[in-house]
């Protein structure tokens, strides 16, 4: 119906009903330069078909849906009983469900899984990041499990099935299940070996009984968690089933669900144990070792999560801009909202590059590789999600008043922004282990610097940008603790720029290195030297040719 006031001009349609995968050019390239070529075909089908879901109409608005219905908390039924279960809206049932039809839970079954995992996770948790938490640790749990080869003989194709079954029921008898993890504790935080949950041994090899809390236990209706737990040898790693063998319920008291301020779909529950059945996972005294390989997947999961946030933020603001009349031409066409969509496309390319990098170096699996990752995970978890942020926040300015209104979904991904800053392990922490990576493997700053030293005499930035970098590990004793947010994101920069260098096309490469490297740069986005080709980095970026 035609209001008798005005006709409605100059919106923007909705950005619906396109491939979020073929339409971003740098995932689509990213994912060919990391695959063998007999590879591209079926996995640029196997990508765009859960592109085309993603950006469907139906999946954006289950997105909307769960986000808007969270997730509610029953401790008991109606009779009394406890039963801790959480109720999940339909919308998140099905978008975990696809999630995992598309294989986001079997990195480590595929051949080139991780790729092919970083790519579909970064696709189609731009419906709604919240149900990425438990395909994150569903799929980031197999490192742990196979410490124990009869645990993982057992639950490792249930993580890596298509199948996705909602119901607490008997692992045994179920094709799917998904895991979660708690370590974090009221008096510890990140300092897990502050940790005073108790683990007693019972008579059966193994086998533990818990007494004790986790602050943050995340995806509460998962089959098992991974958890931390003091044991007489000291922390240990214990997987903690929902349902026992014998159908019965696991003690595992819900408290209550956090009040975020986003990832809102997810539920974050706080649990307690009381004679709580538990395997120990690993030797006693073990447990961070243990588990750590669980931690290194996940924060990968948060550098691809945070570039699936910013993708979709740029696409929203470029997509707005192309469509958007404002003082006689398209906000696209105009010199200064050029600069700020190409900064941002800019910040967005480089997350998504470096995801990939970091998921091929696991398919890989070499002693290099690994040295590699052990040092640019937490680099590029600390910097990537850091990004993300004021990256949302420009985006979200690009909308304009529009971009401040719920229903344009700018609120939503700037309300996730934070989040994988702060889950596992905030920005200091990741600081900090970088610089014990640093002092103690010497083999992983050697990987890192044959990395970056590829293109050496390619680009004077570059180049000069690495020696400053060294100058700067030249004395990593002096007061390295106080520096150390410094020295990583120098790193991560360098990491970035030798990756734009070596595959970035002419554009974004000159426009990476002149602002990031060569500090022809302001501190907020829209601040690139006017002397670069804007026009071709911003179309680049557009979400629909």
């Amino acid at each position: 119906m035609t209001a008798p006031t005005h006709t409605v001009t100059n919106q923007a349609e909705p950005l619906v009903g396109y491939d979020v995968f073929a339409a971003d050019r740098a995932l689509t390239e990213g994912v060919e330069r990391h695959l063998p070529e007999r590879l591209h075909a079926p996995v640029r089908r196997e990508l765009s078909e859960l592109g085309r879901a993603a950006g469907s109409v139906q999946a954006q608005e289950w997105g909307v849906q769960a986000d808007r219905h969270p997730p509610r908390l029953r401790t008991h039924d109606r009779y009394g009983h406890r039963i801790d279960e959480v109720e999940f809206h339909p919308a998140w049932h099905r978008l975990l469900g696809k999630g995992v039809a598309a294989g986001l839970t079997s990195a480590w079954t595929r051949e080139h899984g991780h790729v092919r995992r970083a790519a579909g996770f970064l696709v189609w948790t731009q419906t709604d990041a919240g149900h990425g938490c438990p395909l994150s640790m569903t799929n980031a749990a197999v490192p742990a499990l196979r410490n124990d080869p009869a645990l993982a003989a057992l639950w490792e194709p249930k993580l890596a099935s298509d199948v996705y079954e909602p119901a607490l029921r008997p692992v045994a008898g179920k094709a799917g299940a998904l895991v979660g993890m708690g370590m974090t504790e009221k008096q510890g935080g990140s300092d897990v070996r502050a940790n005073t949950t108790r683990a007693e041994p019972l008579a059966e090899a193994g086998t533990y009984t818990l007494t004790g809390h986790k602050w943050f236990c995340s995806a509460p209706m998962s089959d098992a968690f991974l958890v931390l737990a003091q044991a007489p040898g000291g922390l240990t790693c214990f997987l903690v089933p929902r349902v026992l063998d014998d159908g019965t319920r696991n003690p595992f008291a819900l408290q209550r669900l956090k009040d975020k301020l986003g990832n809102r779909s997810n539920a974050s529950a706080e649990v307690e144990f009381a004679g709580t059945w538990a395997r120990r996972v690993g030797e006693e005294g073990r447990g961070v070792r243990t588990i750590i390989g669980m931690v290194a997947a996940t924060r990968l999961d948060c550098v691809t999560g945070s570039a699936a946030v910013m993708r979709q933020a740029v696409a929203q603001a470029v997509h707005h801009a192309s469509y958007r009349r404002a003082f006689g031409a398209l906000l696209v066409e105009q010199p200064l909202m050029q600069n700020v969509l190409a900064d941002l496309a800019v910040e967005s390319e480089a997350a998504t590059m470096l995801a990939l990098r970091l998921a091929a170096a696991y398919d890989d699996g070499g002693e290099q590789e690994l040295a590699f990752l052990r040092l640019a995970v937490p680099i590029a978890k600390y910097w990537v999600t850091k990004r993300c942020t004021p990256l949302v926040a420009e985006a979200l300015e690009c909308l304009g008043g529009n971009g401040y209104v719920e229903e344009s979904g700018m609120p939503r991904l700037l309300r996730e922004s934070p989040l994988n800053s702060i889950w596992e392990g905030a920005g200091n922490v990741q600081a900090l282990d970088v610089v014990r990576v640093l002092q103690r493997e010497p083999s992983s700053f050697t990987a890192y610097l044959e990395e970056v030293g590829q293109t050496r005499g390619v680009d004077l930035r570059l180049d000069a940008a690495i020696r400053s970098l060294l100058v700067e590990f030249s004395d990593i004793g002096a007061g390295v603790e106080a520096r150390a947010r410094r020295l990583v994101e120098r790193m991560a920069v360098v990491l970035m720029g030798s990756l734009f260098v070596r595959f970035a096309p002419p554009e974004m490469e000159a426009a990476y290195c002149a602002s990031r490297l060569g500090r022809d740069w302001g501190v907020s986005f829209g601040t690139l030297p006017h002397s670069l080709d804007l026009a071709a980095v911003v179309e680049r970026a557009r979400p629909v040719g």
